[in-house]
């Protein structure tokens, strides 16, 4: 059963065909202004059996959810109040992502718990799953948030491509080799410190050590310290958006 899976975030579409617990088709479309055009065109190229729908922008939902549901298959939107499989040892679960709770649905099927799921897009997000289900996690800066931030607040720091941030010295000998530097080291200290916060406070609450799973690009920019200690899933969204559709028409 092959389901078409949208994940809509704060500046990225991600999709993808998932078949079982395999991703055979995936891409991306930029949320501003999300073509419904290429939905139709995605929709029609590979529908499959059913279409799941996740997304943090709720103006855009608006617009692409009439779009998915014309399509006529079975159709799912994940919200805290329609997963089945995923309980929840937090007081207010309307408030969790539903991208972070796709992405706990997958670590139920990768890992199990307890798991502390790492993802990177506008945010850096670290969720807790454990045996009760979704237990909280945190929110930071991302990336792209940190480069973006220093060239916009200041008159003379120039742009800097996340993507080219990593392989510099360390001491920078230049305004730009300064700004990598700063930014990739600070970024692998914020996730190394935040990984050994939440793996040490579960610890204490009695948990076995968790497992790591490392989403989306975030996997790079890893300290040392915990590279060889994490599974990396690049689609586990995609993955738990699948096995929520599926948990629901069961």
């Amino acid at each position: 059963m092959a389901l078409l899976c949208f994940d809509v975030g704060n500046t990225h579409t991600h999709w993808g065909v998932v078949e079982g617990c395999a991703v055979r088709a995936h891409g991306e479309l930029p949320t501003a202004g999300l073509d419904t055009a290429a939905l139709m065109g995605l929709l029609r190229e590979h529908a499959g059996t059913g279409i799941a729908l996740a997304s943090v922008v709720p103006k855009v939902t608006a617009v692409i959810q009439p779009v998915l549901l014309a399509a006529g298959l079975p159709f799912y939107h994940l919200r805290h109040d329609t997963v089945r499989g995923l309980g929840f040892d937090y007081p207010t679960p309307g408030e969790v992502g539903q991208d972070r709770l796709a992405d706990c649905i997958g670590a139920q099927l990768v890992t199990g718990a307890p798991a502390v799921i790492v993802g990177m897009g506008t945010a850096t997000t670290v969720d807790i799953l454990t045996e009760r289900g979704y237990a909280g996690g945190i929110i930071a800066p991302g990336l792209g948030v940190m480069t973006q931030y220093l060239h916009e607040r200041t008159a003379l720091l120039p742009a800097l491509d996340p993507a080219g941030l990593l392989g510099g010295p360390a001491i920078g000998k230049s305004t730009v080799d300064a700004m990598r530097a700063g930014c990739a080291l600070g970024f692998a200290g914020m996730i190394g410190a935040l990984l050994d916060g939440v793996a040490a406070e579960l610890v204490r609450q009695g948990s076995a050590p968790p497992q790591v799973i490392v989403t989306g690009g975030a996997a790079v920019y890893l300290p040392t310290s915990w590279r060889d200690r994490v599974r990396h899933e690049p689609h586990l969204t995609l993955l738990g958006l699948a096995e929520a559709h599926r948990r629901h028409f069961a």
